[in-house]
């Protein structure tokens, strides 16, 4: 973490100097957020850390989520609250998904016995767990973001959303109406943006004119939280428990050591029937349990939390206002995410991990057009990447689904859930994604120079040791949510940054004419571009003070230098990241990462006619 940039301030350094805005409109906003979701919470948390955007969000409930709902927190979120800086109070509070259970009937006889216990997350998947924490405690950890922002960001709670319309206002062309309060007036607010992050019943998608399409597999579930005394063996891992002719549970341990989650399978609906025509109770819930679990006891203490729903895979075509027809000519305004655009199950914990990366994608896009520094053409690629990846879900999630539910007659059907999970363990975990090539993603005709940073994908970890200071660290780690793009380049063997080598070629490059064509004058050299270099020998043959002023540059309201962009291997606390990371090591390498982490480009060290086609072809000059 980096702070006394522009003079020595005391106090907690993750609290911004609050920015003042006395010359702005109340009801004039650049972008308005509807919902205070994970989704919503995302987007809001990024937005805050530009101080000159202004952000509203709002949401229908009276205050901030306490209990219940999501809780599955896949290794690709948590490497994000990396980025936004809370991945360790994260780590600390929830409960770690170590290893996974499988139970099914016993053969020939009465019963259950586990099948079989296994890794839940493979080895250099990601260097974050799969771990569990309420989505209330998830929502706290971004609301202290927003809190300490440039902006001192806060929701705006209890404000109904009865009106969206896009008007002919160039400067504000969304307008929004609120109920706040029975007898209050209609409260109208005017956006640039506005993004809908407000559930299934999405008004602000009804407002577009979409709806989800999909079908209901008509299966009622219910979810509860719950303190239990119980002699069933696997209780603090999670199993999954396929009974003979009861349904199936699936357990989910939660955070503090006590507290478990059951997912529990009932009866199916028929007709037209909703699961509230059935008037279930927690007892009902309980009771099903129980016989799910038997021969083993089950003694409910409390329940903390619970709700009843039925399974339903919907997704809409379009995420945003513009009708196909238009793209490309008309830009959006009104974009969904979340659950206003792709519903599921819960069983695969996918809902607000792929609701948080809906809008931790889209969040960079809107702010580089709001600041100038793209063209609007960009935010046509959030519908265009995030819509593929719900449809995606969309499948996959009909599959477990069906294979969780299935009344197995044999231990090879009880099987098939379990293949399916190891088979699938790298999407749950959502490292996975992969966008298409785009105006934000190459082809990856250079793939052979970095084999493991793949084109499309998240920028894979992995152990370094900072230059500077000798910290080892984890390269990742320095991709923070600031909407930069990150231009990292692995050096060709040899290569120690002196003049007549690549590395200080490149930095000549970047410097004198990438850096100036697109960066504000006034602005520090890596306020749009932040180049990082890693080299192959030793921290401690390296002379920091040889290097290029692009990877030592001077920064801020002194001139202060920034002493935290080389880095070298770790070989005492990992592998080498050449070998691990299958750069060449003879030619090296120059990753293009996204502002969300995402590798847009891998290209050779002189590239520079590439690089400069790259970025002409979205960007916009400095003025």
């Amino acid at each position: 973490m980096q702070y006394h940039l522009d003079g020595f301030r005391a106090g907690d350094p993750s609290v911004a100097l609050a920015k003042t805005t006395s010359d702005a409109k109340p009801d004039e906003v650049d972008v308005l957020i509807v919902g205070c979701g994970p989704a919503g919470l995302t987007l809001a948390a990024q937005l805050s850390a530009f101080g000159d955007i202004s952000t509203r969000v709002t949401d229908l409930k009276s205050g901030p989520l306490e209990v219940g709902q999501a809780d599955g927190i896949a290794c690709r979120s948590v490497e994000m609250f990396e980025a936004f800086g809370f991945a360790e109070k994260v780590l600390k509070e929830s409960y770690w998904v170590n290893e996974v259970a499988f139970w099914r009937p016993v053969e020939g006889g009465a019963g259950l016995a586990r099948a079989d216990r296994i890794q839940d997350v493979e080895d250099d998947l990601s260097e974050m767990p799969h771990v569990i924490l309420s989505q209330a405690r998830v929502h706290d950890f971004y609301l202290e973001v927003m809190r300490n922002s440039a902006r001192r960001l806060v929701p705006e709670y209890g404000h109904r959303l009865v009106d969206l319309k896009r008007t002919d206002d160039s400067d504000y062309p969304a307008l929004a109406t609120f109920e706040v309060g029975s007898q209050a007036p209609l409260k109208e607010v005017r956006a640039r943006y506005v993004v809908g992050c407000d559930g299934a019943r999405s008004t602000v998608r009804r407002s577009i004119g979409h709806e989800l399409k999909g079908e209901a597999a008509r299966q009622l579930w219910g979810v509860m939280d719950v303190l239990v005394v119980t002699d069933f063996p696997d209780i603090r891992l999670k199993a999954a428990i396929q009974s003979g002719g009861d349904g199936s549970v699936l357990i989910i341990p939660r955070e503090g050591g006590y507290l478990v989650r059951m997912y529990i399978e009932l009866d199916a609906l028929h007709g037209d029937e909703r699961a509230a025509d059935r008037n279930l109770t927690c007892e009902m819930l309980i009771a099903k349990a129980q016989k799910i679990f038997a021969p083993y006891m089950l003694d409910v203490k409390e329940v903390a939390w619970w709700s009843a729903y039925e399974i339903g895979q919907r997704v809409c075509d379009v995420f945003d206002d513009v009708p196909p027809a238009q793209r490309g000519t008309k830009q959006p305004r009104i974009f969904i995410a979340g659950d206003a655009c792709h519903t599921h199950s819960p069983k695969a914990g996918q809902g607000m991990n792929v609701s948080m990366a809906d809008t931790f994608n889209l969040g960079w896009k809107l702010a580089a057009v709001l600041r100038g520094q793209a063209g609007p053409q960009v935010l046509d690629s959030y519908t265009a990447e995030r819509q593929a990846k719900a449809k995606e879900l969309i499948d996959f999630d009909k599959d477990m689904a069906r294979l969780f539910s299935a009344k197995t007659k044999t231990p090879a059907d009880a099987a098939q859930f379990q293949t399916y999970f190891k088979k699938h363990g790298r999407y749950t975990a959502g490292v996975e994604t992969r966008y298409a090539p785009s105006l934000l993603t190459d082809a990856g005709r250079y793939q052979r120079l970095a084999t493991g940073y793949q084109t499309g994908m998240r920028f894979h970890s992995a152990p370094v040791i900072r230059l500077g200071d000798a910290k080892p660290m984890h390269l990742g780690h320095m991709l923070k949510a600031d909407g930069r793009w990150r231009l990292v380049a692995f050096a060709p063997s040899g290569d120690v940054g002196q003049p007549e080598e690549r590395i200080a070629a490149l930095c000549g490059f970047l410097q004198n004419d990438l850096i100036p064509r697109f960066t504000d004058p006034a602005a520090d050299m890596d306020s749009v571009f932040d180049m990082r270099a890693v080299f192959q020998c030793s921290h401690r043959e390296m002379d920091i003070s040889a290097l290029p002023r692009a990877l030592v540059p001077r920064k801020g309201l002194y001139g202060l230098i920034d002493y935290e962009k080389a880095f070298c291997p770790d070989l005492k606390h990992g592998p080498d990241i050449f070998d691990h990371r299958g750069i060449d090591r003879a030619q090296g390498a120059l990753i293009l990462v996204r502002p969300d982490q995402y590798v847009a480009s891998v290209l050779p060290l002189d590239a520079f006619a590439q690089v400069e086609a790259f970025f002409d072809g979205f960007m916009l000059p400095s003025t």
